[in-house]
C-alpha cells in the first residue's frame, strides 16, 4: 500500500555490529584447576551450552566482568544463577571453586557477553535516518529473536575475501574501524538488525530510491555491495523466481551474474547480506543467504518486510 512507500538512501557499505547479549552467554564448559583436583561445578550443576546468565544473586549482570566480580565476592558461598534457557528463565545453584592458577572463583565456564559480526547496510530512511540491515554471525541458530541492548554499529573496512565454493560458504574479512561508530542498533531479528544512524558518511553522497517491490519481476536486477575497502560497488543480478511474503523470509531466488564479482568472491559470501537489490530504479529487497550447493545463488528478503521492523 501507498504509505509503506518510503524514499530511501541505498546502503551497500559493509559494518561490523557488536552487540551487548544482554547477558552472559555460554558457549562451552570446562574444568577449573583447583587445590583439590579438576572439577566443573557448571557442568555438575546441570549448566548447558546455549544458557545465559542474567542475575547472579538477584543482581542482574551484563558482562563477564560483572559476573566475575560477583563469584570473588561470594567465594565458595552457594550462588543463585537466573539462566535463560529456551525462552525460559530457570534458577541454579552453583557454588564457585577457587582456581589455583590465577586464585579466583570460577565455576568453569568459557562465556562471551557480545555477538560481533559483518554484515551489510541495506537503506537509510531518509526522513528519520533508521536504518536495516543483515549481518551473519550474528543471529543464532536457533532463529529466535535476540533481545540486544545498545549495540554499536561500526564502519568497516574489507581486507579480504574467501572465495565461496560448493559445499562451503565464503566470508568477507573486516576491519572494524572502531573511531567510525557510526550508529546504534537497538533490534535484532530474523529479518535483519535495525535501529539509527547517528552519523552518516556524507548522506548526501548516497543515492535515493524509492523502496517498493510491488513491481519486482523475474530479470536483470542489481545489488550494492562492499567487498573491498569501504566503498559500496554495484554488480549486476538477476531475479530468478519471486515467492512473495514467503514464511522464511525467501521472497526472491536471486543469481549473481556480474562477471567481475564472481572473480571476486565466487558468488554471495558471508558479510554480503544486507546488499540491497534494485531493479528499474526502485529498491525491491536484501541479500540472505547463499545456496551452499551453488554460491552464485542465494535468498533475498522482500524490502517491505524489513522496513515493517524498523
Amino acid at each position: 500500500s501507498a504509505n509503506t512507500e518510503k524514499m530511501v538512501y541505498i546502503g551497500g557499505m559493509a559494518a561490523g555490529f557488536t552487540l551487548k547479549a544482554g547477558g552472559v552467554q555460554i558457549i562451552g564448559l570446562c574444568e577449573v584447576m583447583t587445590d583439590d583436583g579438576v572439577c566443573s561445578p557448571a557442568l555438575q550443576n546441570g549448566i548447558k551450552v546455549g544458557d545465559k546468565i542474567i542475575k547472579v544473586n538477584g543482581v542482574k549482570i551484563e558482562t563477564i566482568a560483572e559476573l566475575n566480580e560477583i563469584l570473588n565476592k561470594c567465594k565458595e558461598k552457594t550462588t543463585e544463577l537466573d539462566i535463560v534457557r529456551n525462552n525460559e528463565t530457570i534458577h541454579l545453584q552453583i557454588s564457585p571453586v577457587k582456581d589455583k592458577i590465577s586464585n579466583s572463583y570460577k565455576i568453569g565456564v568459557l562465556a562471551k557477553d557480545n555477538i560481533s559480526g559483518i554484515g551489510t547496510i541495506t537503506y537509510i530512511e531518509k526522513d528519520t535516518h533508521n536504518f536495516g540491515a543483515l549481518g551473519h554471525s550474528v543471529v543464532g541458530e536457533d532463529k529466535k529473536e535476540l533481545s540486544i541492548s545498545n549495540g554499536t554499529v561500526f564502519e568497516c573496512n574489507i581486507i579480504g575475501v574467501s572465495k565461496g565454493i560448493r559445499g562451503r560458504a565464503g566470508e568477507l574479512h573486516g576491519m572494524f574501524l572502531s573511531d567510525t561508530n557510526f550508529g546504534v542498533a537497538d533490534k535484532l531479528c530474523e529479518c535483519g538488525i535495525f535501529g539509527k544512524i547517528n552519523e552518516m558518511p556524507a548522506l548526501q553522497d548516497l543515492s535515493e530510491v524509492l523502496a517498493d517491490s510491488s513491481d519486482a519481476k523475474p530479470g536483470v536486477a542489481h545489488i550494492y555491495s562492499t567487498v573491498n575497502g569501504v566503498c559500496p560497488e554495484k554488480y549486476q543480478i538477476e531475479i530468478v523466481k519471486i515467492d512473495r511474503f514467503n514464511h522464511d523470509n525467501k521472497d526472491y531466488v536471486i543469481k549473481i551474474t556480474d562477471e567481475k564479482l564472481l572473480d571476486l568472491t565466487g558468488g554471495i559470501v558471508q558479510g554480503m547480506s544486507g546488499s540491497p537489490i534494485i531493479q528499474e530504479g526502485k529498491m525491491v529487497g536484501a541479500i540472505t543467504h547463499v545456496f551452499l550447493n551453488d554460491p552464485t545463488r542465494g535468498y533475498a528478503i522482500n524490502i517491505e518486510t524489513m522496513l515493517k521492523q524498523s
